[in-house]
Parts: structure tokens; C-alpha cells; sequence
């Protein structure tokens, strides 16, 4: 099987995702994501542990965040879910009963909306704001009170509102139109510096929102769609270069799997430019003082290129306090390490990748823990029992790594997969003002 074919069996799974309706509000709409030793104690921070720090600030709230637990342990929630309080509860009744610590939010998803009020005058300018969330801040209040760690989710490249409101710098076609994927939905050239800024805009609402990590999803170049007929109207030029350079992954260290050594590494325009984004979110958002994290397809723990998409582990790693690659079995291809079909092996196919992307990230010298993978929870290629979510989460424990997130678009869960909270095992933590 062809890399071209594994990349397309991909990106046409990624983008398929259940039709969610919301009966309370008349709207349906449709939940895209691009976009884990079983001893480990239970990292929730009990409301008493929170303090408050005085530093002073010149924006006009001083937000309280929670430090990490050790190990993040997370289910997803869409703004709208969010925005139904009997739903919601739900879920936090759910995550205080269970060994899950952490709750991922969109705030800005696959319509490019920002689902918030954000407080920004330039961003309520522009028109980018369908409040879905009108109590955010209280919710995120909330959830700390209850020692839950918020992750906003941020997509990023995948932005029809800022692609109509600014054509100039979308990935175009050769018509001279706007480009747009299998799903209708377009996006913006990574290479827009002037769109850099607005994520930097978007984030920073997000921290002063209360939110105490931001995760950034679609953080590469389009794959779904006629790609023969994309233009990138700023990134082109480079593009036009090809090759920069060529790399040989470390050899020394045999803990590394063969696989995954001394293999010829070629870096692309795409990949540089996708690493420049990186390291500009880097310099722009670390000052808030929160964790970064990015979400990266699932095949950048094995893959000694950039999928045709600008992602490469080793490129993504320094920049980031969290890396969360999407390693759902459903989304590997037929015959993925000899399995016909991947999703009926969620173990092997989690420890497989997770092995080998710890071990890439130990030999260049990053902390390997850092790896939170994206674990399924939903139905596609085979039914998704808990027996099959808890081998996802066996397979991350037993590669040595301690964190996972979970995704399941229709935002219920397979409860029976969660082990129960040992409440004498809490750990404490601290909060600060940003």
C-alpha cells in the first residue's frame, strides 16, 4: 500500500464524524475532528488546594488557573454540548465519579466560529463571534471548583469565517475561488502571518477567559479535497523550493525501535513553514504562563516524513507542553502492520505508535511523557466497547506514558471503560492569575 493511499484512507476517516443534534435548540450540526499503570493516582485538584496570586495585570480580568496533574486524563466537549446546562452536568457529574481529571472545550471549531465572548474589541469587530457559550467563564469557574483542568481546543487552518472574510489568504483554487475540502469548509494558507497573529488574538481570549491550556487542532496544511487544484497564494513560493533538507534520525540509542532508526529524514517548505507557525505560538503564548499543546495525526509517531501536510514529531516537540497525536485505530488503513482491520486491535495499534513516538522523542532528548495521545471512544471500523477504549488506555500505560484524552463526538462515553475515583488518592495543586 502506497503512502499516498494510507494518507487518503486518513484524512477521509478523519473528517467523518456523526450528524449531533440538539433537540433543546433546534440545531443540528455536524462534529469534525481533524480537529492514555492502571496504579496512577487521581490528579483532580480539590477546590480547597486553589489559591489565588496577586500579580498584577493590566487586562481587565485576572483569571485563576490550575496547575496540570501529572497526569492528564480527559474527555471532549463541543461548545455546543457546553452550552446545555442539563448536558453538561452531566458530564461533570460523569468526570467527578471517574478517574477523568480534565475537560477539552471547542471554543473555536471546524466552522471557524469562536463559540465565546471573548472581550476582544478587534475580534467582536470582526464579526468572528457566535456566542454559543453565554456563562463560559462561570462554567470554567465551575469546573476548577471541582479540581477539573479546562483545555480550550482551538482549530486552527480549517477557518471558513476568516477565509470569506479575508480571500486574499485562503488556500485558493486555480479559478482564482476559494478552495474548499469534501465537507464544504475552507481554509487559510499557514503561511499568513497576518492570520498567525489572529490564533495569537484568539488564544490569549481564551487564557484571560480561564481556560488553563491551549490545544491547538488542524495545525497543517489541507489534505481532503482536489488537491491537484489548490493554490496557496502565500505559501506558493516556497512551496515552488521542495527539499530544504535531508537528516538521519538518531542510531545510537537501542532502545529505539528499529523502525524508527537511521532513516533518512527530508524536510520539506510545508514542514518549515507548519515549524515557523509552531515556534511563533511559542514565543507569542508561552508568556501567559499555561500549557501549550498541539494535535497531530496519529501517523506522525511512525512516519520518517511529513505526510504532505507539514507535520514531523521531532519538528513539533520543543514547541510544545503537550503533544496529542490522534492515534484512533479506526483511522488506520487495511492491512496497517499486518492487521486487516486496525480498529479491531486498539491495543496493538496505540502501542505500536505510542511506543515508537516515545521513543523518537527520548532520543532527541524531550521528555517523553509529553505524548498525550487521542484515544476513540465512538464507533467506526468496529463497534467501541469498554473493553476496547480500556485497551487504548492499557496500550498508553504499558509505552510509559501517563496521560490520554478522549474523543467521542456525540459527547456520552462509555462509562463501564472509566475506572472509579479513588477519592483518598487526590492530589493537591495551586492556581494562579494571569
Amino acid at each position: 500500500m502506497t503512502k499516498q493511499t494510507i494518507i487518503q484512507r486518513y484524512r477521509l476517516i478523519i473528517v467523518t464524524a456523526p450528524i449531533l443534534f440538539l433537540g433543546v435548540l433546534g440545531i443540528s450540526f455536524l462534529v469534525i475532528h481533524s480537529p492514555v499503570s492502571l496504579a496512577l493516582r487521581h490528579q483532580k485538584t480539590p477546590a480547597q488546594n486553589v489559591t489565588a496570586n496577586a500579580t498584577s495585570v493590566t487586562e481587565p480580568q485576572q483569571p485563576l488557573h490550575i496547575t496540570p496533574p501529572a497526569a492528564v486524563k480527559a474527555i471532549y466537549m463541543t461548545s455546543w454540548v457546553a452550552s446545555v446546562k442539563p448536558w453538561r452536568q452531566r458530564l461533570l457529574e460523569f468526570i467527578d465519579q471517574s478517574e477523568v481529571n480534565a475537560l477539552v472545550i471547542d471554543i473555536k471549531d471546524y466552522s471557524g466560529s469562536i463559540s465565546f465572548e471573548t472581550g476582544d474589541p478587534k475580534l467582536r469587530e470582526m464579526g468572528v463571534e457566535e456566542v454559543r457559550n453565554k456563562d463560559l467563564r462561570e462554567f470554567i469557574q465551575v469546573a476548577h471548583q471541582k479540581g477539573i483542568y479546562v483545555i480550550a481546543r482551538i482549530t486552527v487552518f480549517q477557518d471558513p469565517v476568516y477565509a470569506k472574510l479575508f480571500p486574499a489568504q485562503a488556500v485558493q483554487t486555480r479559478a482564482g475561488l476559494t478552495w474548499k475540502d469534501r465537507n464544504g469548509l475552507s481554509y487559510v494558507d499557514p503561511g499568513s502571518h497576518a492570520f498567525w497573529d489572529y490564533i495569537v488574538r484568539v488564544g490569549t481570549a481564551a487564557a484571560y477567559a480561564g481556560f488553563d491550556e491551549l490545544n491547538f487542532d488542524y495545525i497543517r496544511f489541507p489534505t481532503d479535497g482536489n488537491m491537484k487544484d489548490t493554490v496557496f497564494p502565500i505559501s506558493g513560493p516556497r512551496l515552488a523550493q521542495g527539499t530544504l533538507a535531508t537528516s538521519i534520525t538518531p542510531s545510537a540509542n537501542s532502545a529505539i525501535p528499529t523502525s524508527s532508526r537511521t532513516l533518512v529524514h527530508i524536510k520539506t517548505a510545508k514542514e518549515a513553514i507548519i515549524t515557523e507557525f509552531f515556534a511563533y505560538l511559542h514565543s507569542h503564548l508561552k508568556p501567559l504562563g499555561i500549557p501549550l499543546s498541539a494535535d497531530l495525526f496519529g501517523m506522525t509517531m511512525t512516519a520518517q516524513d511529513d505526510l504532505n501536510i507539514g507535520q514531523y514529531l521531532e519538528s513539533a516537540a520543543p514547541y510544545f507542553d503537550y503533544i496529542c497525536p490522534m492515534v484512533y485505530p479506526s483511522h488506520y488503513p487495511p492491512q496497517f502492520n499486518g492487521y486487516a482491520n486496525p480498529a479491531l486491535h486498539p491495543y496493538e495499534i496505540v502501542h505500536y505508535a505510542m511506543t515508537h513516538g516515545a521513543a523518537r522523542l527520548t532520543a532527541m532528548g524531550q521528555d517523553p511523557k509529553k505524548l498525550r495521545p487521542w484515544l476513540q471512544d465512538f464507533n467506526l471500523g468496529a463497534p467501541y466497547d469498554a473493553a476496547k477504549v480500556r485497551a487504548q488506555i492499557k496500550a498508553t500505560y504499558d509505552s510509559k506514558l501517563v496521560g490520554w484524552q478522549i474523543w467521542d463526538p456525540r459527547n456520552q462515553y462509555t462509562r463501564a471503560a472509566y475506572l472509579s475515583d479513588p477519592p483518598s488518592t487526590n492530589a493537591t495543586g495551586t492556581a494562579n492569575a494571569q
